[in-house]
């Protein structure tokens, strides 16, 4: 057999939205990072980005379960001695509401050069508009 290989020209990218209003966290970053990769179509390959672009609104309406909204703890380190930061899902969402689900999209994605450039097609809005209009994105659901 051979593999398939298409040239950057020649690949079709379509744009969906996803609407995470109510819909828990990990399925919605699941589903995006299946979607950014090309999982979805016929001609993936690991080493090529073949991604769909992904638009996900009212990411601060976005569901935890199981109490999670305080025992969830994102980390960061700044580098500096005793300077370990942590915020729980309330203070994030409250704060950065789009951080939460990037988050969990980019540890989604491959730790490479590929994953960055894959994660740049993903667009986060906390709120119910985006100014993508003009590609006509399709709705994705959940």
């Amino acid at each position: 057999m051979n593999t398939i290989f298409v040239k950057e020209p020649e690949q079709k990218r379509t744009w969906y939205v996803i609407d995470a209003a109510g819909k828990p966290l990990g399925r919605v970053a699941a589903k995006a990072a299946y979607m950014l990769r090309g999982k979805n179509k016929p001609t993936f390959t690991t080493n090529q980005n073949m991604g769909d672009f992904i638009i996900i609104i009212n990411a601060d309406k976005v569901a935890v379960t199981g109490g999670k909204e305080q025992k969830k703890i994102y980390y960061k380190y700044t580098g500096f001695v005793g300077n370990l930061k942590h915020h729980s899902f309330e203070k994030m969402i409250e704060k950065h509401p789009e951080e939460p689900l990037a988050l969990a999209i980019k540890g989604m994605l491959p730790h490479t050069r590929l994953g960055r450039v894959m994660f740049d097609n993903v667009k986060i809005y906390a709120g119910a508009d985006h100014p993508h209009k003009a590609q006509n994105p399709q709705p994705l659901e959940v």
